[in-house]
């Protein structure tokens, strides 16, 4: 294992949490970014300058590896099919990565699965918009390119319109939703499949951004064991070979609805490093090197809380906030060393361990309090 040569396309803090874990494997980790100074860059002996979604770069990339995986879905599939006939393994595959690069594709392959999902129609532009006045208010989504919140509006009514996206989108129905949750799933080459346990997502609904996530989530049994049954059924419909985070609805009539999928390392399983037996991170690793899949259980539960890039006004704030958090116990930050940052970007995550749920939420409390207090430099 320690010679084989494992690449990964993209260079933020997904990648870089991935060559952390690789470390303990003995492994190398080659990671194609454009960006010199992306977080994986100073973990690294093999990082190479590139982009991922240009055909040649990947092409010349992943020539010299035998495995490669990815941390960000805007990656060239092209280029990526022409490395599997070279012999090359790539997982997820190609065609895993097409299907979920694009939301229309990636909705009609669910709908072909039999799996829940949020009815939609396809839209391309403001004047194919307005043909649906009838299906307002409703969510419109960006088929491409959309992460983070970005590439996510609501319509409410006509006059909405003016300022929808001009490019191709769905228009999903507004739903009532109780709870969003996620699943993480894993997959390996002999089709075993291994699940974390659901968590609950909380959105900062301004930035439509991930605010907090609680595992385990706060559903009954009967709807974690649908929402596992909903996650392996994607999986096995992908035919996926890899780790896939499944997005959920629940809806306020009990109802589970599947809105989004990531095959890659998730924002919900940052958890896992501290909370699990084997994170989603070394769990990947285990399916791109053919070692057997690891405990998924939990060994504590826990908060985790997103770090966005604050204004300029409020980062020596933060900063004296995350020395006094660092006080608490059972407190974790991971901080991902990113530059030139722009408000509301992810720089980092503080995940909080308890015995129980309730414990886990009142640190948590306690620490997004502190976070939020106005400092006075000494």
């Amino acid at each position: 294992m320690e010679r084989l040569k494992v690449g990964v396309l993209g260079g933020g803090q997904l990648g870089s949490m991935l060559i952390r874990h690789a470390i303990d494997f003995g492994l190398n980790i080659a990671v194609l970014d454009k960006h010199a100074d992306s977080p994986c860059a100073r973990y690294t002996s093999s990082f190479c300058i590139g982009d991922p979604m240009n055909y040649d770069d990947v092409l010349a990339f992943g020539k010299n590896l035998d495995v490669i995986t990815i941390e960000k879905e805007a990656v060239n599939t092209k280029a990526l099919k022409a490395l599997v006939q070279q012999g090359k393994k790539v997982f997820p595959s190609p065609d895993i990565i097409e299907i979920i690069q694009n939301k229309n594709t990636q909705k009609k392959f669910l709908e072909s699965a039999e799996i829940p999902v949020v009815p939609a129609v396809t839209i391309n532009g403001r004047e194919d918009l307005r043909r649906y006045l009838n299906k307002l208010p409703g969510c419109l989504k960006k088929c491409e390119n959309g992460y983070d919140g970005k590439g996510v509006m609501i319509i409410k009514n006509e006059q909405d319109i003016d300022i929808a996206f001009e490019e191709p989108s769905i228009l999903e129905e507004l739903v009532d939703i109780k709870n969003e949750i996620s699943v993480i799933v894993t997959r390996n080459e002999e089709g075993v499949v291994h699940c974390y346990d659901p968590v609950m997502m909380i959105f900062d609904k301004e930035r439509m951004i991930l605010d907090y996530q609680i595992s385990p989530a706060n559903i009954s049994e009967e709807q974690a064991s649908d929402a596992i049954d909903i996650a392996v059924k994607t999986a096995k419909a992908l035919n996926l070979v890899g780790i896939l985070a499944v997005e959920m609805f629940l809806t306020n009539d009990g109802k589970l609805l599947v809105n989004e999928l990531a095959p890659r390392p998730h924002n919900s399983g940052h958890h896992t490093i501290e909370a699990c037996v084997t994170s989603q991170y070394e769990q990947l690793l285990r399916v791109v090197t053919g070692l057997p899949l690891g405990d998924t259980r939990m060994k504590n539960s826990s908060v985790m809380i997103n770090l966005l890039e604050p204004s300029a006004l409020r980062k020596k704030n933060v900063e004296l906030a995350l020395k006094e958090v660092l006080y608490s116990n059972d407190v974790h930050l991971h901080w991902y060393g990113k530059t030139g940052g722009h408000e509301g970007r992810k720089m980092g995550h503080i995940t909080i361990t308890g015995s129980t749920i309730d414990n886990a939420f009142s640190k948590a409390k306690t620490i997004r309090n502190i976070l939020n207090m106005e400092y006075e430099e000494s």
